[in-house]
This record gives structure tokens, sequence and C-alpha cells, in this order.
């Protein structure tokens, strides 16, 4: 793909058969420049260039007959570099471009130059096309100037949804996609003296994605959160950041190995992380330790990658959430452990005599023990053994299990 003045040219030649033909790859690019909000003034097809370029500029030719006869068929002004011409050539009677092409070449290129010449040989395919390409940048950063002043974050969609079509374009075209933009708004001039000139917002997704109802979703669940301090008058949406993305394909039956399936949870959890607050969406990650307590840790969701490095897996079931301060429990006459009633013992002990590295403090004598109880559930139970640091025995309640 590459700019050709003010048209933009593709060779699509070895892409047709699997467009299923240059009738469906036309009815497709006019379908999805409509959807990108892009106006499309012509669509020519053509061996070269060139020839596509003069045939677009004059849409009302007959497109039947051979190639040379179409072109031949064409204005003046249908060809750049005969344009800058056409005064002169209109007086020697030349007023189509089969009419250029006869005339005497040598004297043709004395009189105009070589340039006119090479336009017309590149135009019929008598001389290779040369052209530099089109390369995408490495983000991307697009603005739109509002019709009008908008006073309320989620009017904003409507207008962020036509540069979120061109952000999914653009990746599409890179086989990439964002794990985070942002939406940037300019408030209006007419604003009171201590609004800042503009706001922005920051939107995370928890995996690489490209789909435009994913990012419009959870570009509407933020802005319905979201007040203007004065009314924006444009708004510009970045991503700083593209990453590779991984075509999968799909199965033949739906199950839980589809793509989709993960997609459609992590879309889930975005949503409701954006409705509840930040934080209130969490992710359990293991961690190094050899205090049992401190195995796992809960991040705000989505978690950052883990490490590289292999964690290793605790000796025993890890409670789905830990009771801090442990809990004091009461002891029947065996010296077991009771909590709303008797409590049935399921696994342990676990024996650890770790944290030394915290000071007298910070020794850990625990004999671990997962508990059922017939109204609570699982309960992960410890009995403290006697040491300088905490010289009371007891059970305690450190954990409950989902």
């Amino acid at each position: 793909m590459a700019r050709l003045e003010e048209a933009v040219v593709a060779e699509v030649s070895a892409s047709l058969r699997l467009f299923r033909g240059a009738r469906a790859l036309r009815e497709r690019l006019q379908a999805e420049a409509t959807q990108a909000g892009l106006a499309l003034g012509a669509l020519a097809w053509a061996p070269t260039a060139l020839a596509a370029l003069a045939l677009a500029r004059c849409p009302t030719t007959i497109r039947q007959g051979a190639f040379s006869e179409r072109l031949d068929a064409l204005p003046l002004p249908a060809l750049s570099a005969a344009r800058a011409h056409h005064a002169m050539l209109s007086r020697l009677g030349c007023r189509h471009l089969g009419e250029l092409r006869r005339l005497p070449r040598a004297a043709l290129a004395r009189r105009f130059g070589p340039g006119l010449l090479a336009a017309l040989d590149c135009a019929y395919g008598a001389r290779p096309e040369a052209h530099e390409w089109l390369t995408l940048p490495e983000r991307f950063d697009a603005r739109l100037e509002l019709p009008y002043r908008v006073e309320h974050a989620p009017v904003l969609l409507s207008f962020a949804e036509a540069l979120l079509r061109q952000l999914c374009a653009f990746l599409c075209a890179r086989h990439a996609g964002v794990r985070a933009l942002r939406l940037a708004w300019q408030h209006d001039a007419m604003r009171p003296r201590d609004v800042a000139d503009s706001g922005e917002l920051e939107i995370a997704t928890a995996d690489t994605t490209r789909d435009m109802r994913r990012l419009s979703g959870l570009l509407a669940e933020h802005l319905g959160r979201t007040t203007l301090a004065a009314p924006a008058g444009e708004i510009r949406l970045s991503a700083d950041t593209v990453l590779p993305l991984e075509e999968l394909s799909a199965g033949l039956l739906p199950g839980a190995h589809e793509p989709q399936e993960h997609t459609t949870t992590n879309a889930l959890l975005e949503r409701l992380s954006v409705r509840l607050g930040a934080g209130q969406v969490r992710e359990g990650r293991l961690q190094e330790d050899h205090r049992l307590d401190h195995m796992q840790r809960w991040h705000a969701w989505p978690a950052p990658p883990a490490a590289a490095a292999a964690i290793r897996r605790p000796p025993g079931p890890q409670p789905t959430w830990l009771v801090e301060p442990p809990q004091p429990l009461r002891s029947d006459a065996r010296e077991q452990p009771t909590y709303c009633g008797p409590l049935t013992l399921v696994s342990g002990p676990h024996r650890i005599e770790t944290g030394w590295w915290q000071g007298p403090g910070g020794l850990q004598t625990r004999d671990y023990f997962v508990y059922r109880s017939a109204t609570r559930g699982l309960l992960w139970v410890y009995h403290q053994r006697p040491s300088s640091s905490a010289p009371a025995t007891g059970w305690f309640l450190h954990g409950v299990f989902a």
C-alpha cells in the first residue's frame, strides 16, 4: 500500500483469491470504510497504479473493453503529468490520452520533457512503477474536534468510537493489540480559571486485545463514572505500547478450551473492576516464602505479570481468605479446637518453625490443620507451640476456604 498523489493504491492481485474475487474485495472495502467513518471518493482497478488513479478520477468513463482502450478514452487531466501541459496539448488537438500517445515520442520528449513520456509508459504498463510503500508508526495517536461543546463525559463515547474504529484498524494492520490506551479531552477556552485545560482517562485490559466491542464497553464504563470539570471541545485517543497479538484458531465445538471463553471472562472482570472500584476485584498469586501465611498475596485485578522464575508450591492447601489477626479458638475437653460447634479434622498437622529473620517477634512455631465445620465449611487452623516469641499456646483460626 502506498500514497499516490491524492489516492491510496494497493497491489491486490495476489490476494484476490483470499477475498473471493475483485467484486467481493471492493464491496468489503466500501463497507469497512463506511464503518470506520471514512468516505471513499472513488474506487478503480487497473494493472498499474497510475492507470487506476486516472480511472478513479473519471468515474463516468466507459469501464468495458481492453485496458489500453479504456485509458485511451480518458481526458488529458486524468494523468497529472499531462494536466500540466493541458492548454498546449489542446491547441495541438490532443484531448484524450490515446491521442497524446499517438504523437511522435521524440518530438513529445523534446517539447514537454521526459517526465510526460515516463508517466504515459508507467500508466500503460510499458515501464515498471516504483512506490514508496507506507509503513505504520509504532504508536497510535488520533484526535477529533467535536462538533459542539460536550458537558457530560458519557456523551464523549459516541465520538470516541470513531477513534476506536481507527485504532482497531491500525492494530489489525499491525497484527497487534493493546493492553492500555488513553482518552484525553481538551476543555473549552471559556472554562473557569481554576479548571485545568485538559483531562484524561487511562484504560487497561487484562490481556492483549483489539476487540472493538470490548474496548467500547470498557470505555463506556469509565466514562459513566467520570465528571467533566468543564465542557470539552476536542478528544484524543492514543496507545503508546502496541503488543503482538497471537491469532488463535477457533475450535469445531464450543468449550472451555475456546479462546473466546478466556476473553469473555476477562471482559467481565474488567467491567466489574470499573463498577466496584479499583482493588475490589482481586487476584491471588503465589510468592516464595517459608511462612505459610505469606505464600500467597492478593493483588488488584489484573495483577502484574508473574515472575519468570518457578515458585515453590505450598506444602498444603492455601485458604481463600486469611483471618488477620488470627482469631483465638476455644478447646473442648480433649484439647481439640471448636468453632460454632465441634470440628472434624481433614488434614494435618503441618509443622513449621520459621520467621526467625524477622526478629524475636517474628518467629513462628505452629502446627497447621484443615478442619471442617458443619456450619462454617473448611477452616485453616493452627496450634501455637510455646516459643520465645509466643510463650502461650492455643488454637487459632487463620483462614477460611471458599
